[in-house]
């Protein structure tokens, strides 16, 4: 991805729609497929996917930290074997919950024996993807599709599920309440194949101009914030 495929897709999108044409004056082209892992994952799909079951439903710091975990106990980027030698017990001492543990363990095991291939996803279309990796117990619709948004860099994906993108759709449409999953699809129908640039822009609009807006990014900061030494710049 250039930086003139971005300014394409965008390009298109303000033509088609008045309300990401007025966001994309006010916040400016977004790159979608930043992955803010710090790091941590490498070029590993199985570590990558391994921080997305983790940060479900908790912040992004608390994310981090129990991955961090996980690494530290299979000494380095975590591997399907690695996580399968920890078991439930040492996966639960690094922070997980019961649920969460037997989740990770599934995904392993299921990578480990060939069940899935998450190394080698390249060749499949976003509907294959996703229909593959939601077979594996704890991998939802949403921790799919942005996998494909940020791992595999997909340019057309809506997480039409995302709540964040639900309530930058209600902010900005003015519409009654949150829109239905579907109702946000069929919104979307107009920003193909450009879905994936109009979901981080409507990311992007949740917070104020200036601020970081992905609660990984921000996490990040701030961690970069502590360590910081008094006097440095």
């Amino acid at each position: 991805m250039t930086a003139r495929d971005i300014e394409q897709a965008y390009a298109t999108l303000a033509k088609r729609d008045r309300v990401l044409a007025s966001l994309l004056q006010e916040y400016g082209p977004q790159e979608p497929f930043q992955w803010h892992d710090g790091g941590r994952t490498g070029s590993s799909q199985f570590a990558a996917m391994l921080l997305h079951i983790v940060g479900q439903k908790i912040s992004a710091i608390s994310a981090f930290a129990v991955y961090d975990r996980v690494a530290s106990a299979t000494d380095g980027i975590p591997t399907p074997t690695g996580v399968l030698r920890l078991g439930a017990g040492r996966l639960r001492a690094c922070g997980l919950s019961e649920a969460k543990a037997s989740y990770v363990l599934d995904f392993a095991q299921a990578q480990a024996t060939g069940a899935i291939d998450i190394e080698g996803m390249e060749g499949l279309d976003d509907e294959q993807v996703v229909s593959t990796l939601t077979t594996v117990r704890g991998i939802g619709v949403w921790s799919a599709e942005t996998f494909l948004i940020h791992n595999l860099r997909r340019p057309d994906v809506l997480p039409a599920g995302d709540l964040g993108l639900r309530r930058a759709v209600r902010n900005r449409w003015s519409t009654d309440g949150l829109p239905t999953v579907a109702e946000l699809r069929a919104i979307g129908v107009a920003w193909s194949p450009y879905r994936s640039y109009a979901a981080a822009l409507l990311w992007r609009s949740l917070r104020p101009v200036g601020e970081l807006s992905d609660p990984k990014a921000r996490a990040l900061s701030r961690a970069a914030s502590k360590s910081t030494p008094v006097g440095d710049t």
